[in-house]
């Protein structure tokens, strides 16, 4: 869409269309999730469903965030290096895309800590109540710390006597959330320096 494509209605429609896609709300996802990836293609409830889902509900993020990582590059630098003799896919891959991946791992990493939290679209796919072993193929249901979050919080008889295991549990998913976070500074730092000595 950015290096290739021509800005006509075909890309207004599919940037329209992406925009759109970032505002459904995740229980919609959840629910396409469990209609094609469960019930249509046969995988039940399981990991690889689960995964799917969560997928599509990144895909709008990253084609924003990755677009608009490419529109910040300067057009000197594509035409200093097709003045230099470079093919259009040899400056996309030599000099456009290695300046532009700290923005693109930023816009990803971001993208997963946003889904490390949705509940909605794992309770439609993957996410059991309880279970006593760990899954053992991507076929299997599991647990997931935002399901678990909920139920703590609003099911049992005594939730009082459960509140300590909620704030836990909240504590977990926060910190995972952060070191994501972190991990995405670190790793944005890293590739801008790399860019800049190069």
């Amino acid at each position: 869409m950015n290096e290739y494509a021509t800005n006509g209605k075909i890309i207004q429609f599919v940037r329209v269309m992406t925009n759109n896609l970032s505002g459904v709300p995740s229980v919609v996802f959840g629910l396409f999730g469990m209609a094609l990836f469960v019930n249509y293609l046969g995988w039940g409830d399981s990991i690889i469903a689960g995964s799917f889902t969560l997928a599509l509900l990144s895909v709008p993020l990253v084609i924003r965030t990755t677009e608009e990582a490419l529109k910040s590059i300067d057009d000197s630098f594509r035409h200093g290096s097709l003045a230099l003799g470079a093919t259009k896919l040899q400056t996309i891959r030599r000099v456009i895309l290695p300046m532009a991946f700290p923005n693109i791992i930023t816009g990803l990493i971001l993208s997963i800590g946003r889904i490390s939290g949705e509940t909605a679209p794992i309770l439609f796919t993957v996410a059991a109540y309880f279970l006593p072993q760990l899954p053992e193929s991507i076929f299997d249901q599991c647990m997931a710390l935002p399901y678990h979050l909920y139920v703590i919080s609003t099911s049992g008889t005594d939730i009082e006597a459960s509140r300590g295991m909620a704030y836990g549990t909240a504590l977990v998913l926060i910190a995972i959330v952060l070191i994501m976070n972190l991990l995405a500074n670190a790793l944005r730092g890293y590739f801008a320096k790399k860019v800049k000595m190069n």
